[in-house]
C-alpha cells in the first residue's frame, strides 16, 4: 500500500485522467471496423482475406501515424498534438458515416481511423514525464489501459448497428470524439520536462540501438496480440461457432475488458518484480494459452483460454512500458512512437494470417499456430538479449525494478555510456 500512496502523491493526476480518456475514446473508434465486421462483411458477402484485412488495415495505419504524432509530441508537447490527433480523427467517421457505400470506401476509412490509433504516442508520453521512474509501470499502465475502448466498441458496436445501420455508428461515434476533444483541451497538461527535439536524426539515434528492436518485438506480440485478436474476435466467434452478431460481440467484449483492466496490474508487476523477469514468464503463458487456442476446442473451454490469453496480453503491454523510460528517458515519445508501431504491425499481421490461411487451409488453427511460433521466439530472443543488459543501461537503476536480479560490478558506467547517445 505505500507504493500505492506515493504513487497518488506523485505526478499529475488530472494529466493521467485526460491520457486515459483520449486513449479511451480513440481507441474505441480505431476499432470500430472490427467490432462492425459481421454486420459488413454480410453486406459485401466478404471471404475470410478480405475480412482479415479490413479489420487489419486500420491497424497498420495506426503505426504510420504512430511514427509521425510521437515526436510530434515531443517537439510541441502532448496536448497540442493530441488535440490535432482527435480534430483529425473525425474525416474518417464522417466518411464512414456518409460515404461508405462501397467496399473500397470502407478500406479508406479503415486507413484514416490509424490517426485514432496514433493516440497511443501521445498519451502514454504525456501521461509518463509527469512521474519518476519508479512509478513509470502503474502510470503507464493506468494511461494504457484506455484500450478499453476496444470494450466498448464491441458492446455498443453490433447493438447500434442492428437499431440504425452500421454506417449510422460512424455518425453517433463523433459525439464522444468531439466531448472527448473538449475534457483533454481542459484537463491535459505538459511537463515541464517535455524535450523539444525532432526529426530524422532523432529518430536515427533510436534507431541504431539495438534495444529498441528488443522492445518493438516484445510489444509486437504483447500488443499485436491483443489489439489483432480483440479486433478480430467477433469475426472468429461467429464464423467458427456460429454465434450471433451481437452475441459474439458481448463474448468480445468480455476478452477485451480482461486485457484492458489487467494492463496497469501488469505495470504494478513490473516496477515491484521487474519487468523483464515478468515479461519472459508472460511471453511463455502466452504461446501455452495459444496453443491451447489453436487446438480449437469447445466454446466453454475457448472463452477461457480466450479471456485468459488477453489478459496476459494486457499484462505484458504494462510491462513492456515500463522498461520504455528507464532505457530511453529523453526520447520516450520517439521510442513510444516505434515500439507501438511495431505492436501495430504485430496486430494487423495476426487478423490477416488468421482470415487468409482459413480460406487456404480450411482452420483457423494454422494461423493461431504461426502466431505461438512467434511469441516462443520472442521469449527466447529476450531471454539472450537480457544477458548483454545486466553490464550497460540496467545498473543505472534498480536491479529489482528492471528484472534481471544482480548486475555485474561496474556496469553502471556502460549504462551511462549507452544512455549517453539515447
Amino acid at each position: 500500500m505505500s507504493h500505492l500512496n506515493a504513487f497518488l502523491k506523485a505526478g499529475n493526476r488530472r494529466t493521467l485522467a485526460a491520457s486515459f480518456i483520449y486513449f479511451d475514446m480513440s481507441f474505441m473508434v480505431w476499432v470500430l471496423l472490427g467490432a462492425l465486421g459481421n454486420f459488413i462483411a454480410a453486406d459485401f458477402g466478404l471471404t475470410g482475406t478480405e475480412k482479415g484485412l479490413m479489420t487489419a488495415l486500420p491497424i497498420l495505419s495506426g503505426s504510420a501515424f504512430r511514427l509521425a504524432l510521437g515526436p510530434l509530441g515531443d517537439r510541441f508537447g502532448g496536448r497540442k498534438v493530441g488535440m490535432v490527433g482527435l480534430a483529425l480523427t473525425l474525416a474518417p467517421l464522417v466518411i464512414g458515416w456518409q460515404f461508405a457505400g462501397s467496399f473500397s470506401t470502407v478500406i479508406l476509412t479503415g486507413l484514416l481511423l490509424g490517426v485514432a490509433g496514433a493516440s497511443f504516442a501521445v498519451a502514454l508520453p504525456l501521461a509518463s514525464r509527469w512521474y519518476p521512474p519508479e512509478h513509470q509501470g502503474l502510470a503507464l499502465g493506468i494511461a494504457g489501459a484506455g484500450n478499453s475502448g476496444t470494450v466498448l466498441a464491441s458492446l455498443f458496436a453490433p447493438r447500434l448497428a442492428r437499431a440504425f445501420g452500421w454506417e449510422a455508428v460512424f455518425g453517433l461515434a463523433l459525439i464522444p470524439i468531439v466531448l472527448t476533444f473538449i475534457a483533454f483541451a481542459l484537463l491535459a497538461k505538459d511537463s515541464p520536462t517535455t524535450p523539444r527535439a525532432f526529426g530524422l536524426k532523432q529518430y536515427g539515434r533510436v534507431l541504431r540501438q539495438k534495444d529498441t528492436g528488443w522492445f518493438a518485438a516484445m510489444y509486437a506480440v504483447t500488443f499485436g496480440g491483443f489489439v489483432g485478436l480483440g479486433g478480430y474476435l467477433a469475426i472468429f466467434l461467429k464464423d467458427q461457432y456460429g454465434l450471433g452478431r451481437v452475441h459474439a460481440g458481448d463474448l468480445t467484449a468480455l476478452c477485451v475488458f480482461a486485457a484492458s483492466f489487467s494492463r496497469p496490474l501488469g505495470g504494478y508487476l513490473a516496477d515491484r518484480l521487474g519487468g523483464i523477469r515478468l515479461l519472459i514468464g508472460l511471453l511463455g503463458t502466452i504461446a501455452a494459452l495459444m496453443l491451447g487456442v489453436a487446438s480449437l476446442p469447445p466454446l466453454a473451454v475457448m472463452m477461457l483460454l480466450l479471456t485468459a490469453v488477453m489478459a496476459v496480453f494486457g499484462m505484458g503491454n504494462g510491462a513492456v512500458f515500463q522498461l520504455v523510460p528507464l532505457r530511453f528517458p529523453r526520447d520516450i515519445g520517439t521510442v513510444t512512437g516505434l515500439v507501438g508501431a511495431a505492436g501495430g504491425v504485430g496486430g494487423f499481421l495476426l487478423p490477416f494470417l488468421l482470415g487468409s490461411l482459413r480460406d487456404r487451409t480450411g482452420t483457423y488453427a494454422t494461423g493461431f499456430l504461426v502466431f505461438v511460433a512467434g511469441a516462443l521466439l520472442t521469449m527466447l530472443a529476450l531471454a539472450v538479449a537480457q544477458r548483454s543488459w545486466r553490464s550497460t543501461w540496467a545498473p543505472a537503476h534498480s536491479a529489482a525494478r528492471v528484472g534481471l536480479g544482480r548486475t555485474e560490478p561496474g556496469g553502471v558506467r556502460g549504462a551511462l555510456e549507452a544512455g549517453a547517445g539515447d
